[in-house]
């Protein structure tokens, strides 16, 4: 099975630029590439921050961008986002019965389920016990199965102060509930915009840089988010019965990989052959 993660493409206005670049023509970049290259995906899920405002307009412009996609394209809000605007624009998004946009996907590779963590008008997330509640009730519903989480903000603390001040609130309640189950399988969240991978509560996990600015490496910085050049990323997952592969792809890194007239792989840079014989 393969899926696509998108994460934080925080769109504005068709002429708006965000640290002077254009998270429009970027996500624009994103999306070819996907249905280029990854076309037979079984879904693709953006995992928030989808606006960079929250404005109506933003949305509208979303769905116009995402509209070359074959793959199904599941949608979670993060903090830039504003739930009722999300859902005027995308009115097929799946809510839960307290009007949040949670949904739990069933296939025959496991079980899907798709967490909201915004908190509306603050930058920092929330889980609260009502959702707590749905999402208990369907982690029964899921009998021992494979589970994989999707959601914005990360339910622990990522050693970036930056970012860590902008966490999830009660995170202790939130590992509580899922201590009591050992089929969650691997966990996938946006917010930091960096590419982090390990384990907690012996759940594995990974996170990508997003479509438009990235954040530095920077184990210091209180007070603001820093804001970085990095390249902008999208993560190819596949699945199977004995693992989790999670693959990040640099979509508009101009390094290109290609093949010479012998049918080798080589590496070429701004048009020239770099010769990579060790």
């Amino acid at each position: 099975m393969k899926i696509i993660q998108i994460t934080d493409t925080h769109i504005g206005a068709p002429d708006e630029r965000i640290c002077g670049l254009s998270p429009i023509e970027r996500l624009t970049a994103c999306v070819a590439d996907i249905e280029t290259n990854h076309s037979d995906a079984a879904f693709c899920v953006f995992t928030g921050d989808l606006s960079d405002a929250g404005k109506p307009a933003a949305y509208n412009v979303l769905s116009e961008i995402l509209s070359p996609l074959s793959p199904p394209v599941i949608l979670l809000p993060g903090n830039h986002d504003h739930r009722e605007h999300l859902c005027e624009a995308f009115p097929e998004l799946q809510r839960d019965h307290n009007g949040f946009v949670q949904n739990h996907l069933r296939r025959d590779e496991g079980d899907f389920i798709f967490l909201d963590t915004l908190d509306q008008g603050r930058d920092s997330g929330l889980y609260c016990s009502a959702r707590r509640d749905w999402l208990r009730r369907s982690l029964d519903q899921t009998q021992g199965r494979p589970v994989y989480l999707f959601m914005h903000h990360p339910p622990f603390d990522v050693a970036l102060p930056s970012l860590d001040a902008l966490g999830l609130d009660e995170k202790e309640a939130f590992a509580e509930l899922l201590s009591g189950f050992d089929n969650i399988r691997h966990l996938f969240f946006g917010h930091v915009h960096r590419p982090i991978a390990g384990s907690w509560q012996n759940i594995s996990f990974t996170t990508l840089r997003g479509t438009n600015h990235s954040v530095p490496l920077d184990f210091t910085t209180t007070g603001y988010v820093p804001r970085s050049y990095e390249p902008p990323s999208y993560a190819v997952v596949l699945i199977d019965d004995d693992k989790v592969l999670v693959h990040l792809h640099d979509f508009l890194d101009d390094t290109k990989i290609i093949r010479n007239s012998d049918d080798l792989w080589v590496c070429a840079k701004d048009g020239k052959d770099v010769d990579l014989t060790p």
